[in-house]
């Protein structure tokens, strides 16, 4: 039986009643594909994923990846590999690789729909499958020769890592001390070590194209010094893709990980056995911006993998309370003779289950939600619309550090403390898929900046460098939302009020940073408070979906089939568990925020 079910109920609601997709579908740029289609695609995705692709995810954990140090050479379990065949056998590449190179090009909604299955059933298959979006960069990007290094990574299905990290600069990009010296040939030759390079290789694919920051010869300090080059793992023949020798990027270790251990995790070493040779992307020195093509997409990608994972749990933890039999009625519990029920009939477990549901029923909404927006910005492209252009890429800006940061924690906290302990001791052990989820899914907090780097960059350059356009943007939409009455009137005013707790605290915010500039001790209380921000903005944003989904539930259920009316009944308990239960939170946090001070940042660090 499969570990995995997809929820795909939940994601039709969303995509087609909740967002109205099937607007976009048969317009435009998406003029080629129609709601049945789309649907086929999901039905489609949903069974490969139950099935093909599941069947190897216990295995990938308990094998993982195995490195010969003597060739640099990663190998993979042979039922990982069969996963990984059936999904690229199925062409489900195309939705991410260039349509110039043959790509399918499908609304972000609709892909990311199609991920989120993919991500909870085995995410470390979409992770290797990576190639065809760092393809998509360098089609852009790149140069002639280089959009057909592109071409080649397509057709011939090579791999791509991103490699940022190094030993002794890990979140501190710019502090790398990889270097790059230029060639007569207009090649680069790259010395370095890279750390925590995901995907590092692969025995499924014959070469692997490495997109590597290093700062070349006369660069300056910082990110803004450093340079993306493209380093295969094999030199090829431009034209034919033909391998030739072996270049200077080897694999040298495997970190030994708590968890994703199919997914080989790498340092990499550049030009010390021979020199690494590069290509310099655009033969343009943009490193650190054009690097953040790939961030973005890795971004958008953890939070999906986070939250895909915790749907997964709870899927888990709700099949196990139906059928799990312990303890009495609470009604009877005195009597000790009373029939045995299932667990789904205590208090605390229905308590659990709906924080579970409403938390990744909201948060899958929030990165459907973000994708419809990407959407908006193609079409908007599409129609010569500038001003849309930029006001939206603000707002999908503002969005993503919500998707990774708040989505990967929220979905990590939530698998511990209610999926796994739904099933108590038996949570514990590897009879059930839990266990596996909680160590896979704590990478998800850690990938592509920590909570705490999300949380800064989140209020520093997606607010104040911004002017709170976005947030305001968006603030304006959830408060016309709430204003509008009609259903759910009384959690709607928790929300309103929820809202303006959260404007105060970011009012506070921008005045503890206005106030640095005189006395710079005072910026503290900002980093005390940054991520406390963050999670008070995801928890608003999932409220307003959670409403706007038990608002359409309400409207839908006198009519309802029996079927359906439990789905919306279901729609309608989830959002105001949410709002009762969570939304009080902000008010305190705000509390706390205003009345934070520096004195954790005063004392010696031997009070610690």
């Amino acid at each position: 039986m499969s570990h995995y079910n997809a929820n795909l109920r939940d994601i039709e609601f969303c995509l087609f009643d909740l967002f109205q997709t099937e607007k976009v579908l048969g317009t435009s740029i998406f003029s080629e594909l129609d709601r049945e289609t789309a649907m086929g695609m999901l039905e489609e995705m949903k069974r490969l994923t139950e099935n093909d692709l599941a069947e190897s995810f216990v295995e990938g954990d308990r094998v993982g990846a195995i490195l010969n140090k003597e060739t640099g050479n990663v190998t993979l379990p042979e039922s990982f590999k069969k996963s990984y065949k059936a999904y690229i056998d199925g062409e489900w590449w195309r939705l991410d690789a260039p349509v110039d190179l043959g790509g399918t090009k499908v609304p972000a909604a609709v892909r990311w729909a199609i991920a989120e299955m993919v991500l909870g059933s085995n995410p470390a298959i979409h992770i290797y499958a990576s190639g065809y979006a760092f393809a998509q960069v360098a089609y852009v990007l790149g140069t002639e020769d280089q959009k057909q290094m592109a071409k080649l990574m397509v057709d011939r299905h090579w791999g791509a890592t991103m490699q940022l990290t190094e030993p002794d600069a890990g979140s501190d990009v710019g502090a790398g001390r990889s270097k790059a010296v230029q060639q007569p040939d207009g090649t680069w030759h790259i010395t370095g070590t890279k750390r925590y390079i995901t995907s590092g290789d692969a025995d499924f694919y014959e070469n692997v194209m490495h997109f590597v920051l290093a700062r070349r010869e006369g660069g300056g300090p910082g990110t803004k010094g450093l340079s993306l080059f493209l380093i295969p793992k094999f030199m090829f023949d431009l034209k034919t893709g033909d391998l030739g020798k072996r270049n200077g990027v080897f694999v040298t270790s495997l970190e030994n990980k708590m968890g994703l251990n199919v997914s080989a995790t790498c340092e990499v070493n550049l030009g010390e056995k021979e020199p690494a040779v590069g290509y310099l992307l655009g033969e343009v020195h943009e490193g650190i911006a054009q690097m953040f093509k790939v961030i973005e997409f890795a971004r958008m990608m953890v939070g999906t993998k986070a939250i895909a994972t915790l749907s997964a749990g709870y899927q888990q933890a709700l099949s196990y309370a139906k059928t799990r039999v312990q303890g009495g009625d609470m009604k009877v519990m005195n009597d000790k003779a009373s029939p045995r029920v299932t667990i789904i009939h205590h208090p605390d477990v229905r308590r659990s289950l709906m924080v579970q549901k409403s938390y990744s029923e909201g948060m899958r909404a929030l990165v459907l939600y973000t994708a419809t927006i990407q959407d908006e910005i193609e079409l908007a492209r599409a129609a010569g619309d500038e001003a849309k252009v930029k006001t939206m890429e603000a707002l999908n800006d503002l969005l993503l550090p919500v998707v990774k940061g708040y989505g990967s924690e929220k979905s990590w906290t939530l698998l511990g403390t209610e999926s796994l302990q739904t099933f108590g001791g038996a949570g514990f052990t590897q009879d059930w898929p839990l266990e596996q989820y909680v160590r896979d899914a704590k990478i998800d907090t850690l990938y592509e900046g920590t909570t705490a780097i999300q949380g800064l960059d989140f209020f520093f350059r997606k607010v104040v460098k911004d002017g709170g356009k976005a947030l305001g943007l968006l603030g304006k939409e959830i408060q016309t939302f709430a204003e509008a009455g009609g259903a759910h009137a009384e959690e709607k005013q928790a929300l309103l009020k929820a809202l303006g707790d959260l404007n105060g605290m970011v009012g506070v915010l921008v005045g503890h940073a206005m106030a640095s500039q005189e006395s710079a001790p005072e910026i503290y209380k900002v980093g005390l408070n940054t991520s406390r921000v963050l999670m008070a903005v995801g928890d608003i944003i999932t409220s307003w979906l959670l409403l706007r989904q038990a608002d359409i539930a309400a409207e839908r259920l006198p009519s309802a089939s029996a079927k359906d009316a439990d789905f919306y009944t279901g729609k309608i308990a989830s959002a105001k568990f949410f709002v009762t239960n969570y939304l009080p939170h902000i008010t305190a946090d705000r509390k706390i925020v205003e009345a934070t001070d520096s004195s954790i940042m005063e004392i010696s660090e031997n009070a610690f």
